[in-house]
């Protein structure tokens, strides 16, 4: 099955992409990762303000940098505990299974998958994927997004699910990838309990440990042709990386970490 189903798996830099090609490759066979670089942060906070404004983009870098580049030093222990406890492996993709692209939406990762004509893209941690990309082949795309769509489309949708008492939408999702921001049908979908030492450094994590299962179910269903698509709710929201002052006042107030 492995070698005759061919998995391309396209990702960005992290750990997250490290314990998906693990998790993929002994359960399906990737036949390539294919792994992009990390965006001129100028260039990303330029295309940011143009959507958000200054002021909510300096609040957002101010967090960054003040608070959530220390949370995730100090939530190294519970990192290390969620990966022990869900038997995730964060080892290195090997030099010999990646392929380095300039962005996900390149002329080079086009061709790579034009080249090679996988049966199914795993998505992980990649800018949005263009309409060329999706275009560009004819199989199946799906990610793991870490929230419950549609309701909590963009980064953080558990964070931002408990910010709102939404714990019924705390979760992660398996969907299939279309040209919008996390708009493609839903696979599968499952809800999850934060434990106390949990935080915004760490709900990505547990998100993903619960979504990996899931995201077998999907791979699954693709190869044995049974895929069905699921409602979600009827709410939709893009969310964004919190403000510094946003992120104190539903920490002292709302008791959200």
């Amino acid at each position: 099955m492995g070698s005759d189903y061919k998995i391309v798996l396209l990702c960005g830099e992290g750990q997250s992409s490290n314990i998906v090609y693990n998790f993929l490759h002994p359960n399906f066979g990737v036949h390539l990762a294919i792994k992009e670089e990390k965006e001129n942060y100028r260039v990303f906070l330029q295309r940011r303000i143009k959507r958000l404004g200054i002021v909510t983009v300096l609040g957002q870098v101010a967090f960054q940098l003040l608070l959530a580049k220390p949370m995730t030093i100090f939530s190294r222990k519970r990192n290390n505990e969620i990966i022990a406890n869900n038997y995730l492996d964060s080892t290195a993709i090997p030099g010999e299974m990646l392929r380095i692209v300039p962005s996900i939406n390149s002329v080079k990762t086009i061709q790579l998958l034009s080249e090679l004509n996988p049966d199914l893209i795993i998505i992980n941690g990649t800018r949005i994927i263009s309409s060329k990309v999706l275009k560009s082949v004819s199989c199946t795309f799906i990610n793991i997004h870490a929230g419950i769509t549609p309701k909590y489309r963009g980064v953080h949708g558990a964070y931002w699910a408990l910010t709102q008492s939404d714990p019924a939408n705390c979760g992660v999702t398996v969907h299939l990838v279309d040209a919008g921001i996390d708009t493609g049908n839903i696979l599968y979908q499952q809800t999850i309990i934060p434990a106390k030492n949990d935080n915004y450094a760490t709900y990505p994590l547990v998100q993903l440990a619960a979504g990996l299962p899931l995201l077998k179910k999907a791979i699954d269903d693709c190869i044995n042709k049974t895929v069905t698509v699921r409602e979600g709710t009827a709410e939709s929201h893009l969310w964004y990386h919190p403000t510094i002052w946003s992120y104190l006042y539903n920490r002292i107030v709302k008791k959200v970490k």
